[in-house]
């Protein structure tokens, strides 16, 4: 009997009751499974209720574990002294894909930063192209629910985090894009090194890298991959690279004459044309291109697509001063990569570090920095960072003492006595949000509501 038609018959644990675990539930409760599920606080699917430990009495025939737990959590110790078979989301989706949808294609990215907008990209070119592709995994819907529905999709691209590349062996892509790798989640996997690996990792499930050269941790990190490597970068490409030539993005990895080059894109169909968003673009085209998607088609899908919101979204511009919401960037790379975009800035930023140093990200910004609003749990790291490379920079904190809303205006009326023509406001926190916000959209949200209602119509 197949893996798929044996799944009533099956007692199966899911751990976690997220987004991925929500739909893990439906879609085993579907088949028949008998399904028991855990989480470290008390939540109900249906009539399920979560259990939070393992009876020492209960069998399984193997458990799904949702992104985010690490292996020495002490329910899944329980498990493995068990010896019930653990298995992560996609390497059980992967399975019923094999099964369900043996010709699909799935292409993966990761990347500290970026990803969600580079996988959004590579969704607009397939539509452009007329493939009926989705992009999922941590961005949109999870894999198994799009396993689970009866429409069937030609390919699926995954934007993998970390946590999910962690619980992923059995999946094999056509083709997989790393954009960059910086300190994130180090709080998690407990070194670098960890996190690094978790990213890498991918590279044993393909025979195709499509990988960013200018960011030096890939370049080093790659080395021993065997397989196909197509290299992209901002500067001009050698045979067998993706780079940029003047104001065209130019391909000069898959023809199959080593000296022919091929433009993609122009770089006024990128918005917003900055340097990192570049890169973003480059890593959906040579995605792209692997799957065999046209020239043509990818630029029209790159210029029909429009950047989500909280990553480098101008929220107003009023005399001569910008508001930007870039509340995606969560560490300081990202928050690096926001800052370069703007020559005179007043930035807003702090949260959880999620144990990243600062120390780079403003020595590297330093000469862009006019004031910082600090916020959060950890903004005293931003402001040490400050004081040792960036002690022309005054600092100001902001305290949450009331509603996120009048937090956020608190803020915003802070930055309105600083900011001068030919400022930027940039919220840009080098941090996870959760100490003062349910997310980062939040985040985001309460500081454009508070712009729109702060900024007067004259200053």
């Amino acid at each position: 009997m197949s893996f798929l038609a044996d799944l009533p018959t099956k007692k199966i644990a899911v751990i976690g009751g997220g987004v991925t675990g929500t739909a893990l539930i439906q879609f085993l409760l579907g088949k028949g499974s008998e399904v028991t599920f855990f989480d470290e606080t008390e939540i109900s699917f249906g009539e399920l209720k979560s259990q939070q430990f393992l009876d020492s009495k209960a069998h399984f025939d193997f458990a799904i574990v949702s992104p985010g737990w690490k292996r020495t959590h002490p329910l899944l110790q329980d498990f493995l002294a068990k010896k019930i078979q653990i298995m992560g989301e996609l390497d059980f989706s992967w399975k019923i894909k094999q099964e369900s949808a043996p010709s699909q294609r799935w292409v993966a990215l990761t990347g500290t930063n970026g990803k969600t907008t580079a996988i959004q990209m590579l969704e607009s070119i397939m539509v452009a192209a007329g493939v009926h592709g989705k992009a999922c995994g941590n961005v949109g819907d999870s894999v198994i629910s799009m396993l689970d529905r009866s429409e069937h999709y030609e390919i699926l691209a995954l934007e993998l985090s970390s946590f999910q590349s962690e619980w992923n062996d059995l999946p094999v892509f056509d083709a997989v894009a790393i954009l960059n790798i910086a300190p994130d989640h180090i709080d998690w996997h407990g070194s670098f090194d960890e996190y690094a690996n978790a990213k890498i990792k991918l590279l044993e499930r393909t025979s195709c890298a499509v990988l960013n050269l200018d960011d030096p941790e890939i370049a080093t990190r790659s080395s021993s991959f065997s397989g196909k490597k197509v290299f992209f970068t901002l500067s001009t490409p050698q045979p067998g690279e993706l780079g940029l030539v003047e104001d065209l993005l130019i391909d000069r990895a898959f023809s199959p004459d080593p000296n022919q080059a091929d433009f993609f894109a122009e770089l006024a169909d990128i918005k917003p044309t900055v340097p990192h968003n570049i890169s973003n673009a480059m890593s959906a085209a040579g995605l792209a291109l692997a799957l065999g998607i046209s020239h043509g088609d990818i630029q029209s899908g790159l210029q029909k697509f429009e950047v989500d919101h909280h990553r480098l979204e101008l929220v107003l511009h009023h005399q001569e001063i910008g508001w930007v919401d870039d509340s995606k960037a969560t560490n300081p790379h990202a928050a690096a990569a926001a800052l370069k975009s703007f020559l005179s800035v007043i930035w807003i930023a702090g949260g959880l570090a999620k144990g990243a140093s600062m120390d780079a990200l403003v020595e590297q910004s330093a000469k862009r920095l006019k004031a910082a609003i600090l916020i959060g749990q950890d903004r005293e790291l931003i402001a040490q960072a400050l004081a040792r490379y960036a002690p022309h920079v005054p600092i100001y904190r902001i305290d949450k003492t009331g509603s996120v809303s009048g937090f956020m205006s608190a803020i915003v009326d802070q930055a309105l006595a600083l900011a001068q023509p030919g400022d930027t406001v940039l919220l840009a926190p080098a941090c996870a949000s959760m100490d003062q916000f349910r997310n980062y959209s939040q985040r985001g949200d309460s500081f454009k509501t508070a712009v729109l209602q702060g900024v007067p119509d004259e200053q």
